[in-house]
């Protein structure tokens, strides 16, 4: 699944091309996504000029001057920017048509992504229980310190808990807990607040630095500009269980924690 790196990289790829363009149609030949494509969406957002491209969590947000058009990549959704009028594949599900004769396209093989609508001066019940941005002012140590507080649940399957915090998926969980030298089962209550704020310190340096170098490449995923990310050539131990630690070249240890598959180094992360 794209995580906030990888959501972030689209953002930065798409906003040039939508920023400032009047939306001419909304061409939607599935609208049985995630959730159903609002029927209404097409009259929305015609003619209407998209103001900014923001994100939020693992949403896209399009703003126009009555609203947001939601876009949320799902487990294999990817967008792209095509000529108006490009024949779509089987998998290309929804066209935003611009003036410029370009059209942002919606590709989602698993159609676990979405399409929704934000009216002006609301927020969407997806979005109005999220946390902080890790990447922001609000996602301090003294905040994760009081939300770890008294909890038993391990810090991994906390952290990507995204009313805790947004965007800390599977795979920058598991590094940011291994250059914190933190132990994916560790209780959240039970870390020191030094070691807390070392955690918000690798949350955030992991995170910048996948956003910088375009995402992680997946199977699945590329960014906006249809270039795949670059990231995974500079993982620690995502996808390398039973290989040799960086650091102390220990065995690295795979496990299913939460269903999820965390790689960890024994004798580094305690």
């Amino acid at each position: 699944m794209p995580e906030l790196p990888e959501v972030e990289t689209t953002r930065r790829g798409i906003q040039p091309h939508l920023e400032g363009r009047t939306i001419k149609d909304l061409i939607v030949r599935q609208p049985k996504l995630r959730w159903p494509v609002p029927e209404s969406l097409n009259l929305l957002v015609s003619g209407h000029r998209v103001s900014s491209v923001a994100r939020r969590g693992k949403y896209l947000l399009l703003n126009l001057p009555n609203g947001a058009v939601m876009v949320h990549l799902g487990m294999s959704g990817s967008l792209y920017l095509v000529s108006a009028g490009q024949p779509a594949g089987f998998h290309d599900h929804v066209d935003l048509v611009l003036d410029s004769g370009m059209a942002l396209r919606l590709t989602d093989p698993r159609r676990f992504g979405s399409v929704l609508w934000q009216p002006l001066g609301e927020s969407h019940e997806l979005l109005s229980k999220l946390g902080p941005e890790p990447l922001s002012d609000d996602f301090t140590v003294d905040y994760l310190r009081q939300c770890c507080s008294g909890r038993k649940q391990a810090i991994k399957q906390f952290i990507m808990n995204s009313q805790v915090v947004v965007g800390v998926g599977n795979i920058y969980a598991n590094e940011a807990l291994f250059k914190a030298g933190i132990h994916p089962k560790r209780a959240a209550g039970n870390i020191s607040t030094a070691r807390l704020s070392r955690f918000v310190d690798e949350i955030r340096t992991v995170l910048a630095k996948a956003i910088e170098q375009g995402g992680t490449t997946l199977k699945d995923f590329v960014g906006g500009d249809g270039q795949p990310g670059y990231f995974k050539q500079q993982l620690n131990v995502y996808g390398r269980g039973g290989e040799l630690c960086y650091g102390c070249q220990s065995t690295l240890k795979e496990i299913r924690l939460g269903q999820r598959s965390t790689v960890y180094c024994p004798e580094c992360q305690r």
